[in-house]
């Protein structure tokens, strides 16, 4: 069964951090430049949240806020159920689907130690039904 170190080990733990007094629109240069789609927002390495574009178009667009003089702060998404390495993938997917949610942080010791995204479960849920179908393929044929 696929766990959520599983994810991290293959696509990294990276995470890309801003402090919560960024304006917005800095955020967004920055998830531009990078490609991704969602920024932490944490101080002094406390993990407070995450910046998404949902929370761009629906708290800044969709209320007639600028994005030059609102702060991820004052926008970030900080309902977050954390989850551990050790915890499975389809866990995670239950997590994601049942709260509506498209980043999940993962938390080590009470630190942040990567963000996972319901892009990255589907990666492995399809990685893992590939292992399976070639597992299977390979019984057949020998």
């Amino acid at each position: 069964m696929r766990k959520v170190s599983d994810v991290l080990r293959r696509k990294g733990s990276k995470v890309t951090t801003v402090p919560s007094t960024t304006t917005v629109i800095d955020a967004l240069h920055i998830m531009a430049d990078q490609n991704i789609g969602s920024v932490v927002v944490a101080e002094e390495g406390k993990f407070l949240g995450i910046m998404t574009e949902r929370d761009y178009s629906r708290k800044v667009v969709l209320n007639g806020r600028s994005s030059t003089d609102t702060t991820v702060g004052e926008i970030m998404s900080d309902q977050f159920p954390a989850v551990a390495e050790s915890d499975t993938i389809e866990h995670c997917m239950e997590l994601l689907s049942s709260k509506n949610l498209r980043y999940l942080p993962v938390m080590t010791n009470g630190k942040l130690s990567g963000i996972i995204s319901i892009n990255d479960v589907v990666k492995e849920t399809i990685l893992t039904q590939q292992e399976t179908i070639s597992h299977l393929h390979s019984y057949i044929h020998s």
